[in-house]
């Protein structure tokens, strides 16, 4: 069929045509959204889950709905390589801008960018050629220390846009890539605000460690967060993400073939889009059927192999490529440490390096004390296909 029409939407973060099985979550999140715009008290909301299950897609929705609430937004995708100031000083810095052209919040939010500029200062924030317009604020978020200085930045954010009758919502991608400090600064932040019921709010998305993250650095923070687990879709969910795009498009998928989809992708939401993609393009026309899915099957891994898994695999160091193989070679998963240093003929204290190396990486995870599995669904059968005659190496 032709490909220019194709209503699939395999991408990092790209809309789905249909978001299927994630409606608990998003009604969550409005309520939230909505309790906080009435200065009500409400939780924010922290998305778990494996790569590929949707976590980016939900928080762009629900970024969205913040917007019709009109909400100022902040987004931000925490890398490894860049410290949450640098990144937090630039958004901040427009939104207060914003609300400082609002009469009533005036001179409170230019307080805001004085305690902006006071926060760049202390933490050496390269600002290029930003101005600020005001004067750095003395003793306000400018004593060096991220713990003090964050949460009082943030609590003049949410003061100003009290005063000006709006709220402001935080969103922050990929969280396990923070710092434990900063991790720990936007927990006491996000507590301030809230004992102020000040209007603002925090949506976090990352990997499935990020709960116990939180915990570790301050206990108070399961009281702060909702921690809604993204898993894979029920096949109820993963039948109406296939199904619903092609009836709209006017074509038909057989039971057959659908259920091929299904058992192929695990119902994980990214695989379901390069499947639909892939079998969409393989079908000469509508109905699509088993053998035109089985055939998109050959061309979904290629593709698959070749971007995501494979980006992910070349982040590693080749002993660490040696452990995730060796992990691969014990199944699917979750693993214990002990196996994994079996296989690879290491004590256990030998493997640890190598396994706080990959979780570092963001490749595994710990599910619970001494077990490990992948953060990348199907990997462990990705890492069979691309490396078949392994034999363990130092």
């Amino acid at each position: 069929m032709d490909p220019v029409s194709n209503p699939f939407a395999p991408g990092a973060g790209t809309p789905p045509p249909e978001l299927a099985g994630r409606d608990l979550v998003l009604e969550t999140a409005r309520i939230a959204l909505a309790r906080v715009r009435q200065r009500r008290p409400a939780r924010s909301l922290m998305l778990l889950g494996l790569r590929g299950v949707g976590k980016t897609v939900l928080l762009n929705h629900i970024e969205q709905l913040a917007t019709d609430l009109q909400y100022h937004t902040v987004v931000l995708e925490a890398p490894e390589d860049r410290r949450l100031a640098d990144m937090l000083v630039p958004p901040l810095r427009s939104l207060l801008v914003r609300m400082s052209r609002v009469e009533r919040a005036k001179q409170v939010a230019r307080r805001g960018l004085g305690a902006l500029r006071a926060f760049a200062g202390a933490f050496s924030v390269k600002i290029g050629d930003i101005e600020f317009g005001v004067e750095a604020t003395p003793g306000t978020a400018d004593s060096g220390v991220l713990e003090f200085d964050l949460p009082e930045l943030l609590a003049s954010v949410g003061e100003a846009a009290g005063m000006a009758d709006t709220a402001v919502a935080l969103f922050i991608d990929e969280v396990q890539y923070l710092s434990a400090e900063e991790l720990g600064a936007l927990i006491v932040a996000l507590h301030r605000c809230q004992q102020k019921n000040l209007p603002l709010i925090v949506f976090g998305a990352g990997l499935p460690q990020v709960a116990g993250l939180v915990g570790e650095v301050k206990s108070y923070a399961e009281r702060l967060f909702e921690y809604p687990e993204m898993g894979r879709l029920d096949a109820e969910a993963a039948v109406n993400a296939i199904r619903a795009p092609l009836e709209r498009a006017g074509v038909i998928i057989t039971p057959d073939a659908l259920r091929v989809v299904l058992e192929q992708t695990e119902g994980y939401p990214y695989f379901l889009q390069e499947w639909g993609a892939k079998s969409w393009n393989a079908a000469p026309a509508s109905p699509i059927t088993e053998s035109d899915v089985l055939r998109a099957t050959d061309d979904a891994l290629e593709q698959l192999d070749q971007g995501f898994f494979r980006v992910r695999l070349d982040r590693l160091t080749p002993r660490e490529r040696n452990y995730v193989r060796a992990m691969a070679e014990l199944g699917p998963g979750p693993y214990r440490s002990g196996e994994i240093a079996h296989v690879l003929g290491l004590k256990v204290t030998a493997a640890g390096p190598l396994r706080a190396g990959v979780i570092r990486k963001g490749m595994i995870y710990s599910q619970q004390h001494g077990e490990t599995a992948f953060t990348v669904p199907m990997f462990d059968a990705f890492l069979r296909r691309t490396i078949p005659d392994w034999k363990p190496h130092g």
